[in-house]
């Protein structure tokens, strides 16, 4: 018993240099982001900027790889499923990350447990968009439209229990008026059909509306934060439209599964910071109205807990639901 005691103590020196080397060496192969939605939403937005940035920090390509479906879910479990390595990371945001997984308890999991914050990104302003045809330019106007038709409206948003959903329905809670959710795959097929008017109206992110509103295929007539967004002042926000008591904010976040090594967690934390810092991230942000708000991993894991306590009463009032 002492010899196998001696020859596991001198074989424990030989071991850690190698354990250190193999995560120093880190990384050593391509690492992939997660989108949980459709390309062109402001999740991918985001993804595919700061990703060439990472590339050149790192020495190793990042690539995205978009998993829609399932309000989020499906892209979110690959990445929970994954290996803890930090190989593979999900880009993820509140309608995934805390909506969905307030009304779906079927996915057998906590969030807040089995994926690790690296850093909160950005911060991402929900919009209430319309088609021009729809011929109004306040939501005042749109009210109007909405009582006179009957059965009310229908609205897209980028999926079941995502942030524009719940935009949708504690916009539809706070007018008393009737309103028809159409759930998307994504922020993209969203304003692809809004544009179009297959669809009259939609709660969407800024960033995948900013460009179409630009060209005025779309109109956006007001933003959902509590207060105008700082970089688009010429926004009046819902609230401030005779609607108040209005506020839901979206947001982006870099995941990891559990247990992946600390030392990663803190590199890819750093690098994001000093990504997000860059002139070329910072200026494209604020032409798409978002706005870097990085946190550190501690930070980014208690702005989660905070926003399912935030929210969980939200979503059991709006009564939604994932059937």
């Amino acid at each position: 018993m002492q010899r196998r005691h001696l020859l596991a103590a001198l074989a424990a020196p030989a071991l850690v240099p190698g354990l250190a080397r193999a995560q120093a060496a880190w990384p050593s192969r391509a690492i992939t982001l997660v989108v949980p939605w459709a390309p062109g939403g402001s999740n991918d937005v985001v993804a595919r900027l700061v990703a060439p940035i990472l590339t050149e920090q790192l020495g190793q390509s990042v690539v995205v790889e978009n998993r829609a479906g399932g309000g989020g879910s499906i892209g979110m479990g690959q990445v929970v499923r994954a290996r803890p390595d930090g190989y593979s990371l999900l880009v993820s945001s509140a309608s995934n990350h805390v909506f969905h997984s307030l009304v779906s308890p079927e996915l057998g999991y906590d969030v807040r447990e089995v994926l690790t914050g690296i850093a909160m990104m950005v911060d991402v302003p929900n919009v209430l968009a319309v088609n021009p045809a729809l011929g109004v330019s306040t939501v005042q106007e749109l009210l109007v439209k909405i009582r006179a038709e009957r059965g009310g409206l229908a609205f897209g948003s980028s999926g079941t229990a995502s942030s524009n959903h719940l935009a949708g329905e504690l916009f539809r809670m706070l007018t008393g008026t009737e309103l028809v959710h159409v759930p998307y795959r994504g922020g993209g097929p969203v304003v692809t059909d809004l544009m179009s008017g297959t669809i009259p109206m939609a709660f969407m992110n800024l960033p995948t509306v900013v460009g179409p509103a630009q060209s005025g295929r779309v109109k956006i007539i007001g933003v959902g934060t509590a207060e105008r967004v700082r970089i688009r002042p010429d926004l009046p926000t819902i609230a401030e439209q005779g609607v108040p008591g209005y506020a839901v904010r979206s947001w982006t976040g870099l995941f990891a599964p559990r247990d992946t090594p600390d030392a990663v967690v803190a590199r890819l934390a750093e690098e994001m910071r000093k990504a997000l810092d860059s002139e070329q991230v910072k200026s494209r942000l604020t032409a798409l109205a978002s706005e870097p708000i990085w946190m550190n991993p501690a930070e980014t894991d208690a702005f989660v807990r905070a926003e399912v306590e935030r929210w969980g009463p939200v979503v059991r009032a709006a009564n939604i639901t994932t059937g």
